[in-house]
């Protein structure tokens, strides 16, 4: 978003350009401007600016599932209209339209991912008004005390950090002709609920780990995470070799094995 900061990126002409940059759902709906700011105009600046240099890169943007806004069906089949309740899903829902006609004008090859929730984040809460779904789980295994600031009824769609790798090697090497002109693509994950999520932690970690959790209700947070969904069919990303975690249990795992070393705090 900074003047000249695009420029100087695709200077050196990549062969793949990976766009994880913006403001955080939580973030760019208390702070309107900073949020179009950086997640739309900044994005738009980066595609931009590879238009007047000349070359078409493979663009993989991170999209994400708050572009969809409901009322849903029980599970949300790919040709579901996005239709965010959110500033940040509507950011980037326009990113989206824009990747997908830039590709169209030749400009260069996108893919658009929308993420699932990922989880477990490592490191310190930010302020996504999704990070309670890693919160409960992290803090926890560290011995630390979580904030539960919705109901535990909550379903959501998770995948891990490892997924999230994984999403954006595929879509840097997928055939885009096999995506065709529908260039953004809901990836796959796992839905649970939120009450399913401390019961995969207690299998885990057992019962102590799980008294660290404390039910404090957060009417912004849940005025956020109302609107978004909870299930989706992804068959064209699965059909396109994308693939994650089968359960909640697989998730945790991959958290205490990558950012604890194996060892849950005692």
């Amino acid at each position: 978003a900074e003047a000249g900061a695009a420029e100087r990126l695709v200077a050196s002409r990549p062969d793949v350009v990976f766009h994880l940059a913006g403001i955080v759902s939580g973030e760019a709906e208390a702070n309107f401007d900073l949020g179009y700011r950086v997640n739309l105009d900044g994005t738009r600046a980066l595609f931009d600016a590879i238009r007047l240099a000349g070359f078409a890169p493979r663009v993989v943007f991170t999209s994400s599932i708050a572009v969809f806004g409901a009322p849903f069906p029980d599970v949300i089949p790919d040709e579901f209209h996005p239709t965010p309740l959110t500033s940040y899903g509507t950011q980037k829902q326009m990113s989206e339209a824009l990747l997908a006609d830039y590709t169209r004008r030749g400009f260069f090859d996108g893919i658009g991912i929308r993420l699932p929730t990922i989880c477990v984040r490592p490191g310190k809460p930010n302020k996504a008004a999704s990070g309670f779904f890693s919160g409960i789980i992290r803090e926890p295994l560290s011995g630390h005390e979580a904030i539960l600031p919705v109901p535990r009824s909550v379903v959501h769609t998770h995948a891990s950090p490892r997924s999230a790798v994984n999403f954006l090697i595929h879509a840097a090497g997928i055939d885009g002709s096999a995506v065709g002109p529908r260039r953004n693509l809901t990836m796959p994950g796992v839905a649970v609920s939120v009450g399913e999520q401390i019961e995969a932690l207690e299998r885990i970690a057992g019962p102590k780990v799980v008294k660290l959790i404390r039910e404090e209700p957060d009417a912004t947070i849940w005025a956020i995470v109302k609107g978004w969904p909870t299930r989706f069919e992804a068959r064209r990303s699965r059909e396109l070799g994308f693939s994650a975690e089968k359960s909640f249990d697989e998730i945790i795992r991959a958290h205490i094995e990558d950012e604890l070393g194996g060892k849950v705090a005692g």
